[in-house]
């Protein structure tokens, strides 16, 4: 009869060594290799509309951040993302929607650590450029005043989507179900924001990347793709309402993904 030998407690801890600690140690290292990705929303959304591309990102290994921008105006915007961005430890990319785009641009500016700019369905402004001068350089926005309940706030007033036009304006290509939810959680923005200029834009220094989407109604594809030529980006085009993260996941991601490339 022979009896069984139990393993030494130093084999166990090797084997613990070989194949837990290291293989973690692996993970990490690879992990802290990819770049963070920050995903900055824009007026009348907030951050959970980035959660689809958001699961995507870190599913493949990527750390991503995704703040809340407090649509308070352009330079008190910009300057909170800039305090956020400051930080982030290694290289980022910097990823906005809407209003988020036009942030990105005044925020990004002279930080060394954001080696790529994504903008979906967003604004990508010159210096001097406004909201509401981008918003009607060519036609098709259906993001006029008489869309819009303002609401007066302590320092200012706020536009929201009035509910009814909301998922035609905003998010037609979404389900009427989920327009709802998104209406009725709208963060509002600062009516104040649409007449100030934009600063030194980062895409000046940054190599950048556009999602244009073709049938969205707040930021005509015509103007998305005058300011992508303009910022010398590059561009893919999807059939998607203004809400392309939200609709088009995975076309997103992809772009985000080959963004993040670039950065290696």
């Amino acid at each position: 009869m022979f009896l069984r030998k139990r393993p030494v407690p130093h084999l166990l801890l090797a084997l613990a060594l070989v194949f837990g600690v290291s293989g973690s140690a692996t993970a990490a290292a690879d992990h802290a290799r990819k770049p963070t990705v920050v995903l900055v929303h824009g007026a009348f959304a907030d951050a959970s509309g980035w959660n689809d591309v958001a699961r995507s990102l870190r599913r493949k290994g990527y750390p991503v951040l995704a703040p809340a921008n407090p649509l308070h105006g352009v330079d008190a915007d910009s300057a909170y993302l800039r305090s956020v961005l400051a930080t982030v430890t290694g290289p980022i990319v910097l990823v906005g929607h809407s209003y988020g785009g036009f942030v990105l641009t005044n925020a990004a500016t002279g930080n060394p650590n954001v080696k790529a700019l994504v903008y979906v369905a967003a604004f990508a402004p010159d210096a001097g450029d406004s909201v509401g001068g981008l918003a009607a350089k060519f036609p098709g926005s259906q993001l006029s005043p008489a869309a819009l309940d303002f609401r007066p706030y302590p320092g200012g007033v706020d536009g929201y989507i009035k509910l009814p036009l909301f998922r035609e304006v905003f998010a037609a290509d979404v389900s009427p179900s989920t327009a709802a939810a998104m209406a009725a959680g709208q963060r509002p923005a600062d009516v104040g924001t649409l007449d100030q200029p934009s600063g030194v834009p980062a895409w000046k220094s940054i190599p950048s990347w556009t999602l244009v989407a073709k049938d969205d109604q707040v930021i005509p594809a015509a103007t998305q793709r005058f300011m992508a030529q303009r910022a010398g980006a590059r561009t893919v085009e999807v059939k998607a309402s203004h809400v392309a993260m939200i609709s088009k996941p995975a076309s997103t991601t992809d772009l985000i993904l080959d963004a993040a490339k670039e950065t290696s």
